[in-house]
């Protein structure tokens, strides 16, 4: 069967990596997500449990048909069909007849007397059917070959979104029913599901997913329209021209350019898979930079490998260019859930990305987290508790956040997209930057989309988020860009963002129960600004509150009472810096008894050392470096 993508002559060597990465027995499960003409889930049908879905009726029914084939014996048949078949000339001037050949339109996808003979087909092994002679595996195995036998005649350059305006010779030639068996028996029944992959991603159980999604944006329903029809044989209503069914059932977002991305990032998140396997090509809409990236965040980052294939891909004169195809074939082995960490897509100073599983280690399970200095919520995206709260008195920095829990992933990415390239900006484009910069703060508040701020904060100085006092955006120009890495950040951000129950608050911390009930339930997460050092965010500059001596004791007053109350505290906080060293957060933290695990060099900002702490109001039987400062 001719079909887009098709894997027929690289599946021996998808097998091989595979064998290469996973120690396969007969009960191992390879679950093909996108079978299409099943070339790979066939490849190992005889080794172990295969499971295959693809959201097209023609690709199931032929990749089980040809999976199934040896075990067919048509017992209750009493004959052999394809002798039977091929015995015959008796034609039926069926819904085949009228709709694609000249018999009864203009649609020259087959001639006369071999739609007629397709027609026969159909409703021959659809009566055997309906009169208990086949069972479903024969039933399933005697369509495939059907599909097998129309691809051999079909007046087509080789998909169905239009036919041929002269017949080519093979269109000529009476058709046959072939047999696709191969003679070799599967190993266990073949388990097959038709719908779109998103959906029952949660519900496969499997060791190993195989992910061979489309490329680019041809939409496989269109294209395969009409064996659509032959298999559901339903006699639909049809487009004039091309005689194409309703699509809109057919329709996948994995033909479509960032959709697919975000797909793609939802699929590992709830795949049960262990071993992670994706064929894509140098041709595609997601770029080999977004894989890698989005794969080695739920997959562990020593295992990820990109195995290239060269391959020769089908192009007609029209299409014919210099450029090299690859086919890449992607692995990476999933990591745990507890081990799996989501990032900001926000460059925050003082960022904890770095150091979240110690954070999250030595925190205590509670049912609501409180996030109370969320900036970039690098912290409290990565809770599991039922509800997180977060609050930043930065109340843009709160917009920009909660916009990632507000707007659709998709229309976010294409709105920022577009906006970028209206205002042209670009990597080190100066000019470009600051006209949108000043587009934006011209605007009227009620006019100022966040949107548009995200966009022109990756193109500024180290995307970073500074504001006058007026809050207008005033960051200088930047060399960075909203690149592929920046996108699997915000696609994995968005969409557990979404999945969490976050409140949002922009208030002072110190009137943070005005906002939210605080009790013995709450855990509460504090990362300040550091006094002994300084960032655009805590200067006092910027229409927002600084930091001095004042506002640490407030802050040590503040977690001293929530320790009254007996709500569990972790601060984040930095000892010593440059040298200098916080003699009153030595003072407080033995006064009061409190632990202080040293985080050491974990993060390592510019190279320059400073000692940073998480100080606990509480036990905690995991901490291993709990101690008081002498």
């Amino acid at each position: 069967m001719r079909y887009l993508g098709n894997k027929e002559s690289i599946a021996s060597k998808i097998k091989e990596a595979i064998f290469d990465k996973v120690s396969i027995s007969r009960e191992t499960v390879l679950f093909d997500a996108f079978c299409g003409t099943g070339s790979v889930a066939n490849s190992f049908k005889d080794i172990c449990r295969v499971i295959i879905n693809d959201n097209l009726h023609c690709a199931t029914t032929f990749a089980y048909g040809r999976m199934a084939a040896n075990s067919c014996t048509f017992e209750n048949l009493g004959f052999n069909p394809f002798d039977f078949f091929n015995s015959t000339d008796i034609e039926e001037r069926g819904f085949f007849y009228k709709t694609y050949s000249p018999g009864g339109s203009s649609r020259m996808y087959l001639t006369e007397k071999n739609a007629a003979r397709v027609d026969f087909f159909r409703q021959t092994i659809e009566k055997w059917k309906k009169d208990h002679l086949i069972t479903e595996e024969e039933y399933r195995y005697l369509l495939a070959c059907l599909i097998e036998s129309v691809s051999l005649v079909s007046n087509t350059a080789g998909v169905y979104g239009a036919f041929l305006k002269k017949w080519d010779n093979r269109a000529l030639k009476d058709i046959l029913f072939v047999d696709i068996s191969d003679k070799i028996t599967a190993a266990h029944p073949i388990e097959i599901h038709t719908d779109k992959i998103e959906t029952i991603i949660e519900d496969i159980n499997c060791d190993i997913l195989y992910l061979d999604p489309p490329y680019t944006q041809n939409q496989y329903g269109t294209q395969y329209h009409l064996l659509e029809t032959l298999i559901l044989d339903d006699e639909p209503t049809v487009s004039k021209i091309t005689g194409s069914r309703s699509t809109k059932e057919m329709r996948s977002d994995w033909s479509k350019i960032y959709k697919v991305h975000i797909l793609l990032d939802r699929i590992l998140a709830k795949t049960t898979a262990k071993h992670i396997f994706l064929s894509y090509n140098n041709d595609g809409d997601m770029s080999k930079e977004y894989i890698e990236a989005i794969m080695k965040r739920y997959g562990m980052e020593h295992t990820f490998e990109c195995i290239k294939i060269p391959y020769k891909k089908y192009e007609n004169w029209k299409s014919k260019n210099d450029k090299k195809h690859y086919e890449y074939l992607f692995y990476v082995q999933k990591k745990e859930d507890d081990e799996i960490f989501f990032e900001s897509p926000l460059n925050y100073i003082g960022s904890k990305a770095k150091i979240i599983s110690y954070i999250r280690r030595n925190a205590l399970p509670t049912n609501k987290f409180l996030d109370v200095f969320g900036g970039g919520f690098n912290v409290g995206i990565n809770f599991t508790s039922d509800s997180i709260v977060y609050n930043d008195i930065n109340f843009i920095v709160k917009e920009l956040i909660e916009s990632f829990q507000k707007f659709d992933t998709y229309e976010y990415i294409t709105y920022v997209k577009k906006f970028i390239q209206k205002q042209g900006l670009e990597k080190g484009n100066k000019e470009a930057y600051l006209a949108a910069r000043d587009y934006y703060n011209s605007l009227p508040a009620g006019k100022k989309d966040i949107r548009m701020l995200f966009a022109i904060i990756l193109y500024s100085f180290q995307q970073q988020i500074r504001f006058n006092s007026n809050y207008d955006f005033n960051n200088t120009a930047g060399v960075r860009w909203f690149n592929d890495c920046i996108l699997a950040k915000m696609i994995s951000f968005s969409r557990v963002i979404k999945e969490k129950n976050v409140m949002f608050i922009s208030a002072d911390y110190i009137d943070i129960e005005q906002y939210t009930d605080l009790d013995k339930n709450t855990f509460m997460y504090l990362d300040p600004p550091y006094k002994l050092t300084t960032g655009s965010y805590n200067d006092g500059k910027r229409g927002f509150k600084g930091w001095d001596d004042n506002l640490e004791k407030e802050l040590f007053h503040f977690i001293d009472r929530m320790t009254e109350q007996k709500i569990p505290c972790m601060l984040s906080y930095v000892l010593e810096h440059k040298g200098i060293q916080n003699t009153a957060l030595e003072e407080w933290i033995n006064r009061n008894g409190y632990s202080a695990i040293p985080l050491g060099d974990i993060i390592g900002i510019s190279g320059q050392p400073r000692k940073e702490l998480l100080i606990l109001n509480y036990e905690n039987a995991e901490i291993c470096n709990k101690k008081k400062f002498e």
